[in-house]
């Protein structure tokens, strides 16, 4: 049988700059995991004494060091293949073809699939792990006020400030742009010949705001076939998280196009896709998430 090309090769640079960009949760993406065996991530943590007084007589006080390892094991392995019939595709339009496949396919179930996966495994794992789980609802005057308290409480369990991100649905989104005290800025700052108002929040309080599709930020997913909410999930509506709070690892992607007489399964092209890949909250690190949920 022939050999097909591994197109995750060939497109990595253009997937990575398409998930850059599309991915909304990027952000939270792990660089440099080590895996032991074939789906182990072992997380190395140190736990280490404080200072004691210093005996002038005896020399330096000796602490304890405790060296810890966390083990967590990969779980969501996804693949699919697609046949496109040799009719379809000019033999010498294969790698356009490979292309347009794996565009729209990224583009329409992988990268939203990731977020959504990722989105749940956060709820899921900071509600059981007994993290930060509200449901304040958010109105134009209360949500910068539910911002404050998420931010407050961060500072207070010393997480870094620098590099937090707050994940926030469309509609929150509305809330935010509307907010009482916000209006009140642009009412000050606004005014003039020629004023322009942009009531686009992306930054608040050095903190980067990210709009999240609602279909990407609810609490369950049934992934039997690509995703769709769970019948009891809820919506997410607002994530204040530090990416040092998870793990988010991509451990496989393989993207091949099998040639007519490179398989066996009809004179066509075969188009196949997998992803393994997955996201671990750090038991240590739950201060650093904080989630408000909707009452349904």
């Amino acid at each position: 049988m022939g050999n097909a090309v591994n197109y995750a090769k060939v497109f990595e640079g253009q997937l990575a700059q398409k998930y850059s960009r599309e991915l909304v949760t990027s952000g939270l993406t792990t660089q440099g995991v080590n895996f032991v065996g074939g789906n182990v991530v072992k997380l190395p943590f140190l736990t280490l004494a404080g200072y004691q007084n210093h005996n002038r007589d005896g020399g330096f006080a000796r602490g304890a060091v405790k060296n810890e390892n966390m083990v967590k094991t990969l779980r969501h392995d996804r693949s699919v293949e697609f046949f496109v019939d040799a009719m379809d595709v000019d033999e010498t339009n294969q790698v356009l073809a490979a292309t347009n496949l794996t565009n729209v396919f990224e583009t329409e179930h992988a990268i939203p699939e990731t977020d959504a996966y990722r989105f749940s495994q956060i709820f899921q794992q900071t509600s059981d792990l007994g993290g930060e789980v509200r449901n304040h609802p958010l109105i134009n005057s209360n949500i910068l006020t539910v911002f404050d308290d998420m931010m407050q409480r961060m500072d207070e369990d010393e997480v870094p400030q620098e590099g937090r991100i707050l994940y926030i649905t469309p509609d929150v989104s509305k809330v935010l742009s509307q907010a009482s005290e916000l209006m009140r800025f642009v009412q000050v700052n606004g005014k003039g010949k020629g004023s322009k108002v942009n009531r686009n929040v992306r930054m608040l309080d050095e903190v980067e705001v990210v709009v999240v599709p609602s279909s990407r930020m609810k609490t369950a997913y049934n992934f039997q076939n690509g995703f769709v909410p769970a019948q009891n999930s809820r919506q997410i509506n607002m994530m204040l998280i530090h990416p040092s709070s998870v793990i988010a690892v991509n451990k496989h992607s393989y993207i091949k196009l099998w040639t007519p007489g490179s398989h066996t399964q009809g004179d066509g092209y075969l188009y196949q896709n997998r992803q393994y890949q997955d996201l671990f909250v750090i038991d240590t690190r739950l201060a650093g998430i904080s989630i408000n949920l909707s009452n349904n």
